[in-house]
């Protein structure tokens, strides 16, 4: 019996604890817990607008003009596409831009059609220049 008070006593000194002190350390930790929560979300916030800046500082603005030669991106899916294949094509001549970053587009053997103008980058190369071999001049082998 003697065990049995001691717990009961012990439970009841745990359950009567003062509840004004309680509630105050409950509010203290649900502020504190709102204070992490804003700070996070500042955080984020932050985070967010580092990267959108970086990725902006990343992308190019490609200005294009009539009678540039540009290489179009091939964007269609294709099942065994071939890795070492380009996925650029032409080169094509600007003939017309339009608003919106459309373009309209000659091919040398005379077909034109539009595309959009994120398909597009300058082609910048013009035909290798040829493979020039020296002049090797053989001498006698010494013996």
């Amino acid at each position: 019996p003697l065990e049995l008070e001691h717990k009961a006593y012990w439970a009841l000194k745990h359950a009567n604890f003062d509840l004004k002190t309680a509630s105050d350390h409950q509010k203290l930790q649900l502020n504190e817990l709102n204070e992490l929560r804003d700070q996070a979300y500042e955080n984020s916030l932050i985070y967010k607008e580092r990267t959108k800046k970086l990725h902006g500082d990343k992308i190019k603005n490609r200005i294009f003009n009539v009678g540039d030669q540009v290489l179009l991106f091939n964007s269609r899916l294709k099942i065994f596409s071939g890795k070492l294949k380009s996925r650029w094509s032409g080169p094509f001549t600007i003939f017309e831009i339009y608003p919106c970053g459309i373009a309209k587009l000659i091919h040398p053997d005379g077909c034109n059609f539009k595309v959009n103008g994120h398909r597009l980058k300058h082609y910048h190369g013009g035909d290798p220049p040829p493979l020039e071999i020296p002049d090797v001049h053989t001498f006698p082998k010494d013996n």
